[in-house]
């Protein structure tokens, strides 16, 4: 077998490099390889996600959960019709307007919706380790909260329907994300002030590749605060809000960093 020049550099990164060659062919250690990548992407994209001990979790930061639900009726219309899963079911709509009557005037800074999207195990390994890094920042600013909604079938847009329901100023939309060959399990934060049905993806700003072998849960959350505070501050989120929390960083990303 013949070793490719760039396999020192494969310490660096998780992407396909450095595969070296077997005469004209793959080598057959990477074409297993591959093969289970591929597998693990496809699992991903079509398990069912097990809420329960999301769930337990996130009652364990006092936070209170609520099961929705989107328009399409199965996985596979799911990934056939993504209009489908930009909407709430009728049940799941109902629900929510109920939930909204209950709370009365008293309506959230923050609408947080966990979507199962296009990788379940992205929600499943990183939602319950990110809502913990994230909290300190919630209890220092003295944001209000919905219910933790929790959807099956969802698209990042189901977050606006839901947060114009609930009247939340901005909504948080944490999602499984496409699995790549090299991250079956990467979670993906969109944020979007004061949602509404219909508003423009570039009206949202979004956290990419949260996961252990990508961005930390530290510096995920970080900012994520950073936004928020911003959107509360200017009113408004997407291509007028640049990430600058960068600038803020002096060591370990944390809450005291948030003035």
């Amino acid at each position: 077998m013949t070793e490719d020049p760039w396999a020192n550099l494969k310490r660096f990164t998780d992407a396909r490099i450095g595969l070296g060659r077997s005469g004209s062919a793959m080598p057959t250690r990477e074409v297993l390889n591959f093969a289970l990548s591929h597998a693990m992407a496809r699992d991903a994209v079509t398990t069912p996600i097990d809420w329960t001990p999301i769930e337990k979790g996130l009652s364990n930061l006092g936070l209170s959960t609520l099961r929705i639900a989107s328009a399409a009726t199965d996985r596979s219309e799911y990934l056939r019709r993504p209009d489908l899963g930009r909407r709430l079911s009728d049940v799941s709509r109902g629900a929510l307007v109920r939930a909204s009557e209950v709370e009365g005037s008293a309506k959230p800074d923050l609408v947080v919706l966990v979507g199962d999207g296009l990788s379940s195990l992205g929600v499943a390994a990183n939602t319950l380790a990110y809502m913990s890094a994230f909290m300190p920042y919630v209890v220092k600013a003295g944001w209000k909260l919905s219910p933790v909604l929790l959807a099956d079938d969802a698209r990042v847009a189901l977050g606006d329907e839901a947060g114009e329901i609930l009247g939340g100023k901005a909504v948080l939309v944490l999602i499984g994300e496409r699995p790549g060959l090299s991250s079956p399990d990467s979670l993906g934060v969109y944020l979007t002030f004061s949602p509404r049905i219909g508003i423009k993806d570039a009206d949202r700003n979004c956290i990419s590749n949260i996961r252990q072998r990508g961005l930390s849960y530290d510096e995920g959350t970080f900012k994520t605060a950073w936004l928020l505070r911003e959107a509360f501050r200017r009113g408004l989120t997407g291509v007028n809000l640049k990430d600058d929390s960068q600038f803020l960083i002096e060591g370990q990303p944390g809450p005291e960093l948030i003035k």
